[in-house]
């Protein structure tokens, strides 16, 4: 009986393994089915539970197929969880089948901001597709993102938290009509309103409940007042047949990115419902405002055969053009960007935008700006990872009107992650954008952009030779514009001027009883805002001017190559005050003997006057004069403060620094050995 047994079980056994493995084809090729008809969230499942029964042995094939699938659907719907099922696929060698997952891997790791092993994906997938472009694009942007992140924008983001709902998504926000008072946009959210339904599961596709199209207007102080759903879209949910194919009410439907005519009473948007529980994909409808609601909303035919899919309409701003986002065949592969144009009551056949914004991988999310620019989201092009925004634009040089000039939008509008349906207040650079930056689960928020306008400002301190604030100064500007005008001062001798964008300026500082001081720049091809600190040290009339660093040869007259940029503010000096004759004088200290001393000081005095005659100085502005030892320094407030063991008024004579200590007596020394100019004559060829 034992035996009998024994056999049984192992037959029983034998059997169930062969059902199990059929059961497992079945439920693979049940998953194929879901993925092909875009059920993605459900076949994600499927093959998750079918790849934990397969054997990384006796299955390797067909285990890193279904690893892949599963990664596949991921990848489309943006789950982090993409790379970690890519890489269960390469273990399996599913690349030994289709190198693609090279390709699609970068994709995923790119999007989580993993761009070193990104760029390693790409590599491989290049080797067998050395002229793929999406590859290529991956490639050289990972390449360039350390690069990328360190370039600024004058753009400035925020998240419009009056917009989001928490646990939601909420995307594609779209000005109705030119006005902008009035918003709508994409949401998840499951508010208890006339026309909502929470679903018992979520979307097949998605995992997601259902998205809307919800609005706000502003009211009285300018704030974005209450969300409500779209008003006269929505019938009563409640009443409506789950399976009714009429478009009059679509409470049960998905609804989505939406676009509107300038005058905002004609709404195109994104509408896909499914019937008798078959995803006949997404479709654009039209519906006109009549009485504050949205009427009857109609199908927008576009395509003679009606299974292919269509979404994201933008509208131009006369209302004649149409574009949408569509993986009809013609394109370049994934999701392209399309374009209708109005004639009459129809809109003639669709044609793609081309290679120029078109790529093998998504572009999606088109929008037109009031002054024509071409926005929209691409995760083909060089760019952060994810969807990214582009600007494009006609290139004008080429007969070719097909061709186009392609700008990513950069930072702060994308990173890793995924940025994409932008819309703009009018024709200003203002509006909104939708992200999932910095959302572990991947919701969608929207986010206000702005561009501050530039200023470019001039400020700064006049003040003496000794740092001291001049109260009465003043400033004078000129600009290559035309502009002259004369600012005073304030009392503690700052002062602020505002300048004007790609203007060359001359600022001119001065004050009763000191030289002038000139200052030149530009504003010039600026692309941000900027301030220029402007100080002017303004040298008195009345009394010699040390100049610091000017050093010489030890014993010797000649100048060290060190004391060329204070000769050089001492000709700029002379440059602003041309009315002005210098007395230039060279002092020693009490060491060596008066001869000695005096000639020394004289050589460099006239080293001095040679150099600024060289620089264009006219000799007969300067006067050389060496003093040795004769002329000791007269200690003032501000050496006192320096120096504390050196009294106010005190002379530095030889008396005074034998008196101190060896470092102090060095310290004195120093002070007296110095260089001066002072002004003899203000009238040089005024008569």
């Amino acid at each position: 009986m034992r035996v009998y047994r024994s056999i049984y079980l192992l037959v029983l056994f034998s059997a169930v393994t062969v059902l199990s493995g059929c059961s497992i084809q079945q439920r693979i090729k049940r998953a194929d089915k879901k993925f092909a008809i875009g059920e993605y969230y459900t076949a994600a499942d499927i093959y998750k539970q079918c790849y934990s029964r397969l054997s990384a042995k006796k299955d390797r094939d067909l285990k890193g197929y279904v690893a892949y699938r599963q990664a596949e659907c991921y990848r489309i719907l943006n789950n982090p969880r993409a790379a970690n099922a890519y890489q269960s696929a390469l273990r399996c060698k599913y690349h030994l089948q289709d190198s693609t997952i090279f390709l699609h891997a970068g994709l995923a790791l790119q999007y989580q901001g993993k761009y070193k092993d990104a760029a390693k994906s790409y590599e491989l997938y290049l080797q067998s597709h050395p002229d793929n472009y999406v590859a290529q694009a991956g490639r050289y942007a990972c390449s360039k993102i350390d690069e990328w992140k360190k370039e600024t924008s004058r753009y400035k983001i925020a998240e419009a938290k009056e917009f989001n709902q928490r646990r939601t998504s909420n995307f594609a926000p779209m000005f109705i009509g030119e006005q902008t008072d009035a918003l709508m946009f994409s949401s998840n959210r499951q508010d208890k309103q006339k026309g909502t339904k929470k679903l018992k599961r979520p979307s097949n596709v998605t995992g997601q409940q259902l998205f809307q199209l919800y609005q706000t207007r502003k009211n009285a102080a300018g704030e974005w007042d209450e969300i409500s759903l779209a008003e006269g879209l929505y019938g009563d949910a409640e009443n409506e047949q789950q399976n009714d194919s009429t478009e009059k009410q679509v409470g049960n439907a998905e609804l989505g990115v939406c676009c509107f005519s300038r005058d905002g009473r004609t709404m195109y948007f994104t509408y896909s419902k499914p019937i008798n529980g078959k995803d006949l994909g997404a479709k654009i409808y039209k519906s006109d405002r009549a009485s504050g609601e949205w009427g009857e909303a109609q199908e927008v035919k576009l395509f003679a055969d009606s299974s292919i899919t269509v979404g994201h309409p933008a509208l131009n701003t006369s209302g004649d053009t149409l574009y949408f986002a569509s993986d009809a065949p013609g394109g370049e592969g994934g999701k392209d960007i399309w374009m209708s144009v109005l004639d009459g009551d129809t809109w003639t056949a669709p044609t793609p935008l081309g290679k120029g914004i078109n790529t093998a991988a998504d572009e999606m999310y088109p929008y037109i700006h009031a002054d024509g620019t071409l926005y929209f989201a691409s995760n083909g092009h060089p760019g952060y990872g994810g969807l990214d925004l582009y600007k494009a634009l006609r290139d004008t040089t080429q007969k070719d009107s097909t061709v186009w000039v392609l700008y990513n939008m950069g930072a702060p509008f994308n990173g890793s992650g995924d940025d994409f349906g932008i819309t703009f207040a009018g024709n200003t650079q203002d509006g909104f954008f939708s992200s999932n930056r910095n959302d572990k689960k991947g919701n969608d928020k929207i986010y206000r952009f702005w561009l501050p306008e530039m200023e470019f400002i001039a400020e700064g301190l006049v003040s003496d030779e000794q740092g001291n604030p001049i109260a009465d100064a003043k400033l004078r500007i000129v600009g290559s514009d035309g502009t002259n005008s004369k600012v005073n001062a304030r009392r503690d001798g700052t002062y602020k001027i505002k300048l004007k964008k790609d203007v060359k300026y001359v600022m001119l500082a001065t004050a009763r009883g000191y030289l002038n001081q000139k200052e030149q720049w530009n504003t010039l091809n600026l692309k941000d805002s900027k301030t220029y600190e402007l100080n002017f040290s303004l040298s008195p009339i009345s009394r010699p001017v040390k100049m610091d660093n000017i050093f010489y040869e030890f014993g010797r007259w000649e100048l060290s190559p060190s004391s060329e940029t204070e000769l050089q503010n001492l000709v700029k000096l002379l440059q602003d005050n041309p009315n002005i004759t210098i007395e230039l004088s060279a002092h020693t200290d009490m060491k060596g003997n008066d001869d000695f001393n005096q000639e020394l000081s004289q050589k460099r005095a006239q080293s001095c006057c040679d150099y600024l005659i060289r620089n264009g100085i006219e000799k007969e502005r300067l006067t050389p004069v060496g003093y040795g030892k004769k002329r000791p320094v007269v200690a003032d407030k501000a050496l006192h403060q320096k120096y504390p063991f050196i009294p106010q008024e005190q002379v530095l004579d030889e008396a005074f620094i034998m008196g101190l200590s060896a470092e102090q007596q060095e310290i004195c020394n120093q002070i007296n050995r110095r260089t001066e100019f002072k002004v003899i004559k203000t009238t040089y060829k005024l008569y």
